[in-house]
């Protein structure tokens, strides 16, 4: 079991989730604990299930994809990866339309579209026994939940200054992780 991997994995994730959840902060006019709470609730909640519902789809499809999982890890990662270092590039400002809400109505769309590159990941989880997805889906959820939850204390401090960063940062994580499970399957590592 890769731990270490887990953890860069759900740092990379979490990262769109900060990026949203730095903006909450940055909306409201005054953060309680429970905006902090209610934003790591649902990052983490839905960060976590999605890895899962992807890996879930990919069993469905794996005896197409099986002699090649490691390819097929590799480029969901890197193209995720991109994809989140793309989008922090063509923001001009991340927080513009950010609302102060924190209902259900705001709060489940955002957490839906932040972990749609979750979903995407958990199919790379492939070549991972299902203890490991668990263990996985446990990890990146706890590390989504802390992180949005500061993210929203922080970003009431510090605006939205560092949202693009921690996104960019996001992306090249899980490009490296790709690389990382590539070289695994060929067998380098």
């Amino acid at each position: 079991m890769d731990i270490f991997a887990f953890i860069m994995i759900g740092l990379g994730l979490a990262m769109d989730a900060a990026a949203v959840s730095m903006c909450k902060g940055l909306a409201v006019c005054r953060v309680k604990p429970k905006h902090c709470f209610i934003a790591g609730g649902y990052f983490g909640i839905f960060q976590g299930l999605m890895p899962a519902i992807g890996y879930a789809l990919g069993r469905t499809f794996s005896t197409m994809i099986d002699s090649y999982a490691y390819w097929v890890s590799f480029a969901l990662l890197v193209l995720v990866g991109a994809n989140m270092l793309r989008e922090s590039f063509d923001k001009e400002d991340a927080c513009e339309c950010a609302s102060s809400s924190f209902s259900f109505r705001v709060m489940f769309p955002l957490a839906v579209a932040t972990s749609i590159d979750a979903m995407v990941t958990g199919v790379s989880f492939l070549s991972k026994p299902f203890p490991e997805l668990l263990v996985a889906v446990v990890i990146i959820a706890a590390i989504t939940f802390v992180i949005s939850a500061l993210a929203v204390w922080l970003g009431s401090k510090v605006g939205d200054r560092y949202g693009t960063l921690a996104e960019r940062f996001g992306g090249i994580i899980l490009i490296l992780i790709g690389v990382k499970f590539l070289l695994d399957g060929l067998g380098v590592l």
